[in-house]
């Protein structure tokens, strides 16, 4: 249980009250900063503890448990952070952005689902490659506009990262169909 591997995936799920306190003060700039730099090493992690698990040989049931979870309280504690207004300061994720936003929430708790109903079947659905480029392109808009929280005298970094944001949306979109494609053929 104490594999390398699964430390790394804890160390995330354990960091993410750390960067939801950074991310809290929409109106301290270095809190954005520091969360920028704390959500870099979460993302890092979340690259080796795979990564070190296939290598080593050490890919453990609670490492597959644990990895995707991790990842979703993230990214949802990340969106919900970015969502919300505090301070009378606007949210970095403002208006109809936050639809975007809501899509790629609701596609992870529905595949979440499906997946779980999916594995009573004993039916694996493994991750496609658009799946990975949705997540990478995800994890860097959510970055980036962490990023521009920190850097507000940049404000096209916001807006870059908005767009990503949306790119990230379209995808999960596609990727959320496939996997329902996959998961009605197994229903009654």
């Amino acid at each position: 249980m104490w594999t390398l591997p699964n430390v790394l995936t804890l160390s995330r799920i354990v960091a993410v009250p750390l960067l939801a306190a950074l991310l809290w003060w929409p109106s301290w700039a270095d809190g954005y900063l520091f969360g920028f730099v704390l959500y870099c090493a979460m993302g890092i992690t979340d690259y080796f503890d795979g990564y070190l698990a296939r290598a080593q040989g050490a890919v453990s049931k609670l490492g597959v448990f644990l990895d995707p979870i991790a990842d979703k309280i993230m990214v949802a504690a990340v969106i919900l952070l970015l969502v919300g207004t505090r301070d009378s300061e606007p949210a970095l994720i403002p208006g109809i952005h936050q639809i975007a936003a809501l899509v790629i929430l609701l596609r992870e708790i529905a595949v979440s689902g499906l997946r779980e109903f999916l594995a009573q079947l004993s039916v694996s659905v493994p991750v496609s490659k658009l799946a990975k480029w949705k997540t990478t392109l995800q994890l860097v808009a959510l970055g980036g506009l962490i990023l521009a929280g920190g850097l507000p005298a940049f404000p096209m970094l916001h807006d870059v990262a908005l767009v990503a944001l949306w790119g990230a949306a379209i995808l999960t979109l596609i990727t959320g169909w496939d996997y329902l494609r996959v998961g009605v053929k197994h229903m009654d």
